[in-house]
């Protein structure tokens, strides 16, 4: 079950954390992987670790945030049968925190990279009879979480575009759903604290684990799994879904 052989994949955001958690578990089951990273040297580790387990992985250096860049990656790919928008970046602060610099910032990545790459995705799956589509929402798709502004805005517009998407391709056997994951533990998250809580971060650590009822964070092999499933043929009735994985954040933290 849950096998991608002869699939190939596009994964952005591909070399570190959920994204390259993604990246090894579609390679094992058989996908041949394409990581988009900003800077393509941040994939060589991902890259290495499945060309050592014999799977097949390209890197580009690219920028979702630029059209032209994501087109020309995407022209240099010969089919796409799943797509996997991962990259994506986060801001602190409420409304009056954010200047609008901030705001074009986080929409450039996570909105304007998700729709760069959703629509030279959806022109191949179109033309080869159809594909997976699986975007990276967030739990704050669904609550209020104090100080996630900007990041709340864009996450709220991939979930509603994975509705959108799944609505208008039916009819090219387009699937789209996405996922909402609570705190995972990626080097993002260790970034993230030591930038925004310096001298605190283990008190921090603990405290946003806390957060989550189930009483720690996510691995990112756990979403993998859960956009392994999504991808997979077994999956094949599933589209215009999200999916919390967040330990009981939404339903349960009360």
């Amino acid at each position: 079950m849950f096998k991608l052989t002869g699939k190939i994949a596009v994964v952005t955001g591909g070399g570190s954390g959920i994204g390259k958690a993604i990246s090894v578990v579609f390679a094992r089951q058989g996908a041949e992987v394409h990581i988009l990273e900003l800077r393509e040297e941040s994939a060589r580790e991902t890259v290495a670790e499945i060309q050592e387990a014999g799977g097949k992985v390209e890197a580009y250096s690219c920028d979702v945030s630029k059209q032209q860049e994501v087109n020309a990656v995407f022209g240099n790919i010969p089919k796409v049968d799943i797509l996997v928008n991962n990259a994506g970046i986060a801001h602190v602060g409420n409304l009056e925190g954010t200047t609008e610099e901030d705001l074009d910032r986080i929409y450039g990545v996570n909105v304007k990279g998700a729709y760069n790459c959703l629509r030279s995705a959806v022109v191949k799956m179109k033309e080869q009879g159809g594909g997976a589509i699986l975007n990276l929402a967030s739990i704050v798709s669904h609550v209020g979480i104090p100080d996630r502004f900007a990041y709340s805005m864009s996450k709220g517009a991939i979930h509603a575009m994975t509705m959108s998407v799944a609505k208008d391709y039916l009819s090219a056997n387009i699937r789209c759903n996405s996922v909402s994951p609570a705190r995972v533990h990626t080097p993002f998250v260790d970034g993230f604290i030591s930038k925004n809580y310096p001298g605190k971060e283990e008190e921090m650590f603990h405290k946003l684990s806390q957060t989550q009822p189930i009483g720690r964070m996510g691995k990112p092999e756990e979403v993998a799994a859960l956009a392994l499933f999504l991808c997979s043929a077994e999956a094949g009735f599933i589209t215009g879904c999200d999916y919390p994985i967040d330990g009981g954040f939404i339903k349960l933290n009360n």
